[in-house]
């Protein structure tokens, strides 16, 4: 099967639709199948997709004002070109926005089915960052999926949103989780004297440092006794965090084998945005044995069993946040228990087994226009 991944976001880039998108093609590879990436250009220069798995089309793009680690594609015939010079049997639309729009457009054209991703909660960043414009976000994202031949949920409830806006033909594709790279046994004491000198329990927040993650929720845990706070990620919102967190640790952007050490190496994890269509940081948390703190909203519903591998708690509420983790900081045995059972829950969603199941999507809408064309 020949398959174009048209992505708004690609490695180098540090995000879940780049992660999505490299995890896809992969497998996409290893199962015998011909991907082809498009994705805007980056800042790195030449090269940037050495180690990528397969081809990728990289389109003129510019940084987003105010934002530029994130990138936004130009207007380009370069997308039309790769679907048709690459013979797609299938077109792939991850986190359709922009460039997405245009994968769906040529698609359309060309008459080549097309599966959208939906991946990235527009009309909650819609209400952070402009306070307005959620229902013309929730028409964006309509009019786009509504063109798709079917559009994949990472979750019950980003696939609830979906049809409650009147988006057809919408099923469940969650993601995996690599359980080889993230696994408890590479706890770090080294690290973790480093990081809490004094033996402090450390509780961990990784991911993008943007508005939209809330992440100044963790002030509350800054001030609990025999805590450090650590900060994985970076963005827009970090010279705010470092006053709003007295006495956080901030790393950095951490990938690979040393954000999975960083991992296994925390007592909790907590999450803080509401706005999450699944959440992948929580898998890799769980994965690495470490309980979970998480609002009770999105993506993270599907993820935490509350009370059995950590607690969710009510969206934007500081104080709760605070509550649930002194809880848990208090507890060893439950951080312990928690984190075992997080783990086993995790251990059978690996990118192999979604992987597949996404080529079983593939093969329905395929199979579906065959069909159509055959009436």
């Amino acid at each position: 099967m020949r398959v174009v991944i048209v992505t708004e976001s690609f490695p180098p880039d540090v995000n879940g639709v780049a992660h999505c998108a490299l995890q896809t093609a992969r497998h996409l590879v290893d199962r015998g199948h011909r991907p082809l990436v498009v994705a805007p250009a980056t800042a790195a220069g030449p090269g940037p997709d050495a180690g990528a798995p397969c081809p990728v089309v990289r389109v003129p793009s510019l940084p987003l004002p105010g934002y530029p680690q994130v990138r936004v594609a130009l207007p380009s015939r370069r997308v039309a070109s790769a679907i048709v010079e690459h013979g797609a049997d299938l077109v792939h639309l991850a986190s359709p926005f922009v460039l997405g729009v245009r994968g769906m457009a040529a698609a359309a054209r060309l008459g080549v089915p097309a599966v959208a991703v939906y991946q990235t909660d527009l009309a909650g960043y819609a209400r952070t960052y402009v306070h307005a414009g959620e229902a013309a976000a929730w028409r964006r994202i309509r009019s786009v999926h509504a063109a798709a031949d079917l559009t994949l949920a990472p979750s019950t409830a980003a696939l609830g949103d979906l049809e409650a806006h009147d988006v057809p033909r919408v099923k469940l594709w969650p993601r995996g989780v690599d359980t080889v790279r993230f696994r408890p046994d590479l706890r770090d004491d080294a690290l973790r004297r480093e990081l809490a000198p004094n033996g402090e329990v450390i509780v961990g927040y990784v991911g993008r440092l943007a508005p939209e993650k809330q992440v100044e929720l963790l002030s509350g845990v800054c001030g609990l006794p025999g805590v450090r706070v650590v900060v994985v990620g970076d963005g827009p919102s970090r010279p705010g965090l470092a006053e709003a967190l007295p006495g956080a640790v901030f790393l950095g952007r951490r990938t690979g084998d040393e954000l999975a050490r960083v991992f296994a190496s925390l007592d909790v994890f907590a999450h803080t945005g509401p706005f999450e269509t699944f959440c992948q940081t929580v898998q890799e948390a769980m994965a690495s044995g470490v309980p979970v703190v998480a609002p009770a909203a999105g993506g993270p519903l599907d993820l935490v069993a509350h009370g059995r591998t950590g607690l969710l708690v009510p969206p934007r509420d500081a104080a709760a946040v605070r509550d649930a983790v002194g809880s848990l900081v208090a507890d060893p045995l439950r951080r312990a228990a928690y984190g075992a059972a997080g783990r086993a829950m995790v251990e059978g969603r690996t990118w192999a087994a979604v992987g597949d199941q996404l080529i079983g999507h593939y093969a329905d809408v395929l199979t579906g226009r065959r069909l159509v064309v055959a009436a």
